[in-house]
């Protein structure tokens, strides 16, 4: 991950600088959009690194987990925020677009293209534990797809002279970026709700715990997302069988779905007391 931010901040510069340079609206999409990538792998990085150092205090008895789900929202805002931005800017060149020179938006282009390829790579085996990284991974891949418009915008310009070929690929750089902002805001949004996890069917979970033997009833039934890759779950279960042989049978349930992290109790008929209580 540091590798990949050190090729984006060389690439972030040199697209920058060619966008200012010539006044392209396109490459200056890219480059924001560039800018949020480089933002979210080092918040990426240090979200994941303050995950994994945990925490001495007791009063954060999950450590800093949750840094990575704040970060992927913090990244979501940025992007949606870039949009906004070169959607507003492209609005304002209709009617007045400038000369843009398409060999140096070629260049660029081409060399956006090799820097987001080697990063996607050196970001794809670990996306898929860190919403964090993911967030940065997603990014990357869209950011890929901006470098292909700005090298058919410079193809363009050079073989036809249209204007606008610059403001039509910055507009759909932006447009390209939205949904992929707001699907990643949503992820980490449901997961700071504490919503259930879309892979988990509480009703059928509910279904399949009441039908552990021994089990008349099930109640308090929770399941949530601390981070991506680890769902919790808490659940009580009144029994009017031995409580350890309810356990193990629910344990089984349990992990069977996905939840290894889980707290279950189990009661008397009566709710009168606890049985006994185990976390596994």
């Amino acid at each position: 991950m540091v590798l990949g931010a050190v090729i984006l901040s060389v690439f972030f510069v040199v697209e920058l600088v060619t966008a200012l340079t010539i006044n392209s609206i396109a490459l200056l999409a890219d480059a924001g959009h560039m800018l949020t990538d480089l933002v979210a792998m080092f918040m990426g990085l240090t979200a994941v690194l303050i995950a994994r150092r945990g925490s001495t205090s007791a009063a954060r008895t999950y450590g800093w987990h949750r840094a990575e789900v704040f970060t992927a929202v913090a990244n979501a805002v940025l992007l949606l925020g870039v949009a906004g931005f070169i959607l507003y800017e492209a609005i304002e060149r209709l009617g007045a677009a400038p000369a843009i020179p398409g060999v140096p938006m070629i260049v660029v282009a081409l060399a956006g293209l090799l820097s987001n390829a080697v990063v996607v790579l050196l970001l794809r085996s670990q996306s898929e534990a860190s919403l964090a990284v993911k967030g940065a991974y997603m990014e990357v891949v869209a950011d890929t797809v901006g470098s292909i418009g700005v090298l058919i915008a410079g193809i363009v310009t050079v073989t036809t002279g249209w204007p606008y070929a610059d403001v039509v690929v910055a507009v759909l750089v932006a447009l390209w970026v939205l949904p992929r902002a707001i699907a990643l805001a949503r992820a980490a949004l449901r997961i700071l709700s504490e919503s259930s996890p879309d892979h988990i069917d509480v009703d059928e979970l509910r279904t399949a715990l009441e039908a552990v033997d021994g089990v008349t009833g099930v109640h308090d039934l929770h399941v949530w997302t601390l981070v991506p890759g680890k769902d919790m779950a808490t659940a009580h279960l009144t029994s009017t069988r031995e409580s350890a042989l309810v356990l193990d049978d629910a344990k089984a349930v349990l992990t069977a779905r996905g939840l290894a992290h889980a707290t279950i109790q189990v009661e008397p008929p009566d709710q009168s007391g606890c049985h006994c209580e185990a976390q596994y």
